[in-house]
């Protein structure tokens, strides 16, 4: 999360209460429900609404930011003090008002560190609450008919046979799969995407790597892959969470050549 500065947040809170009453105004009949595009004269008047209109998407996510904080600013005493700006009538001397601003950042650098640790905790409780899912569900599907489980602790189930073509950890193949989390929740499919993926089989997570080496082209495998093989304990934000055990069904189509230069790739999915 980006944060901006303290002359930017009030900036951007002045502006929004301003929507925020113009559009309680405008709900007050039919006729006024949605905003007016006033006349303009000029190419200059059109710069200048221009301006206004991206100044307020930057205020529309600002705000959104600060709410996450729980940053709560009196709405009216903010834009009196816009006005008195305005009119060269502010209140406060402008050492006050820095030492103000300062103090206003201080607090934005403290709700964030609050954010942010919050936000540890989940992502360490979820992980962790996965982990036990991920071992209840491998620990199951292992002890199933045809399901073939590995020394890495990878799972897999033949669904179609393919020929004697295995690929290596360092050739380039070409698949389609779909990917989905134990409860069935797809998060990838390349079938989706009417596209097959191609890339590096020593550029991908650990799980389909071995994987589909085990394959030969033209089969199409179930896997279960453990977490400590897919993406560890970080996961991959914001699709993937740490330690989830993944499922994927693979078609090996075909084994490509080794392309130079993308051994680092790796897919959403993948």
């Amino acid at each position: 999360m980006k944060f901006f500065k303290p002359t930017m947040v009030a900036l951007a809170l002045v502006t929004a209460m301003g929507c925020q009453q113009e559009a309680k105004e405008e709900t007050k009949t039919e006729a006024t429900a949605q905003a007016q595009t006033p006349a303009f004269e000029t190419e200059e008047q059109k710069q200048a609404y221009a301006l206004g209109a991206t100044f307020g998407t930057f205020v529309q996510r600002n705000i959104e930011q600060q709410e996450k904080l729980g940053i709560t600013l009196d709405a009216n005493i903010i834009r009196q003090g816009l006005l008195n700006q305005l009119d060269n009538k502010v209140a406060f001397e402008q050492e006050e008002i820095q030492a103000l601003m300062g103090n206003l950042e201080s607090t934005l650098r403290e709700k964030q560190q609050e954010f942010m640790a919050k936000q540890q905790e989940e992502a360490q409780k979820a992980a962790e609450e996965a982990l036990a899912e991920g071992e209840q569900y491998l620990a199951e599907n292992g002890k199933k008919e045809g399901v073939v489980t590995t020394e890495s602790g990878l799972q897999y189930e033949v669904l179609t046979a393919g020929n004697d073509q295995k690929p290596a950890a360092t050739d380039q193949v070409r698949v389609h799969y779909r990917g989905t989390f134990i409860d069935g929740t797809e998060f990838d499919s390349s079938y989706k995407r009417n596209q097959p993926a191609e890339f590096p089989l020593n550029g991908v997570i650990a799980g389909w790597t071995e994987g589909l080496q085990l394959m030969g082209v033209g089969a199409k495998y179930r896997f279960a892959i453990p977490g400590d093989i897919a993406y560890g304990p970080n996961g991959r934000p914001p699709s993937i969470p740490g330690n989830k055990t993944l499922i994927f069904e693979v078609e090996l189509l075909d084994i490509l050549a080794p392309t130079e230069g993308e051994a680092g790739h790796e897919g959403h999915g993948h």
